[in-house]
């Protein structure tokens, strides 16, 4: 494996070092200095070799690796893909697809990496972090097993405002600090000229991944209404709105709220809700009717879940590669424990050579909702459909 950055991200890069099913890594970044920082570790020897440092995408895609780990800034994510791909490399990219102020030229970068993954036959991963957060993990099980009755409705949520504890001024700074951010404020300049304006819809996944992955069904239409800020916050000035708020019909009949908010007084939140004639779950709550014919529900019951139950098992192998200095403690990572299960499901993938979970089709469908989902609210909450690339 190996991971090109334009950021450190220690975190991923130790879960992927230790993989079991790993020999070989190496690192890639225009910034040497964060390369060199795992070069000297002493634990990173058994799989790293100085020959294995990389400072540009070109030279990490002439290297004779199976995969490449694209964790950069986000308006790079789908170029660099799919020269990755062009390469003869897997590849996982950190989410989202690409986020750009162009609808258009988003939803043409969905087309482009799904055409590179069908004339290549090379894997591609979207790290999308709700798709293994605990909550998302259990409501796959139930929906395998019918427990929800029909789908009925459903939420998706990101609310992460901009003052929030992870500040979101602070990591644009640092974005923008690197060279590759140096060139993105030179290339954004056309954009702006054309009078484009993104919105929170353009970074839709943490939202919409929890539903879609749940419910197995793709948006066909949408209605979305946004807010602007009204107090000249430097922070949005790129943007048409901070707050936008969606409402889909989904494949299978249902209907799904998804929010995406950048300017609101709570704390920080990506979660979601599902209903289901038999069966739904909220908040770490699972309840159900038992229903099988119409009339014949019980009474309804709750069951509290604690995120141990919710979770799917780790192979063992996988989980002792990654325990902590007391024997016991997995170190599953952020988001939810859900980086863990992201590196393994990639790296398993490519070991075995079948399609990942979040594959391009998963992924461009998370996109498009977003992207359809902006072009609305653009539009006054003119109902638009959503594209589609189909299962694959």
């Amino acid at each position: 494996a190996g991971t090109e950055h334009s950021g450190p991200d220690s975190g991923f890069a130790e879960l992927f070092k230790r993989h079991p099913l790993v020999d070989r890594i190496a690192l890639c970044d225009r910034e040497p200095e964060r390369v060199a920082r795992f070069a000297k570790l002493e634990s990173w020897q058994d799989k790293f070799s100085p020959r294995d440092a990389y400072e540009s995408l070109d030279d990490i895609c002439r290297a004779d690796l199976d995969a490449l780990v694209i964790i950069t800034q986000p308006w790079l994510h789908a170029p660099q893909c799919i020269q990755a791909m062009e390469s003869g490399k897997h590849v996982y990219s950190a989410v989202p697809i690409i986020s750009i102020p162009d609808d258009d030229e988003i939803l043409d970068w969905c087309d482009r990496l799904v055409s590179t993954c069908r004339r290549t036959g090379l894997h591609y991963m979207l790290g999308e972090t709700t798709f293994y957060r605990p909550q998302t993990m259990f409501c796959r099980r139930m929906a395998a097993e019918g427990a929800f009755g029909d789908f009925v409705y459903a939420e998706g949520e990101y609310f992460h405002d901009v003052d929030d504890a992870c500040n979101l001024r602070e990591v644009n700074k640092s974005r923008l600090a690197s060279r590759a951010g140096q060139e993105w404020i030179e290339a954004s300049k056309k954009y702006r000229d054309r009078g484009l304006r993104g919105g929170p819809m353009h970074y839709p996944t943490h939202s919409t991944s929890g539903p879609v992955s749940v419910m197995k069904a793709h948006a066909l239409k949408v209605t979305c209404y946004g807010y602007a800020n009204r107090n000249n916050d430097p922070f949005s000035a790129g943007s048409a709105f901070t707050n936008e708020t969606a409402l889909f019909l989904m494949s299978n009949g249902a209907t799904v709220r998804i929010c995406e908010f950048r300017e609101v007084a709570r704390s920080a939140d990506e979660t979601f809700r599902v209903l289901g004639t038999r069966g739904s779950y909220r908040d770490g709550l699972w309840q159900t009717n038992y229903r099988t014919e119409p009339l014949t529900a019980k009474p309804l019951k709750t069951r509290q879940l604690t995120v141990e139950e919710m979770r799917d098992p780790l192979p063992p192998e996988v989980a002792a590669a990654w325990r902590q200095t007391d024997g016991e403690t997995v170190a599953y990572g952020g988001h939810g424990g859900s980086h863990a299960y992201l590196a393994h499901e990639f790296v398993d993938a490519v070991a075995h050579n079948r399609r990942p979970a979040i594959s391009v089709y998963d992924a461009v469908r998370y996109m498009a909702m977003g992207v359809a989902a902006h072009q609305s609210a653009l539009r006054d909450g003119e109902t638009l459909k959503v594209p589609d690339w189909g299962d694959g």
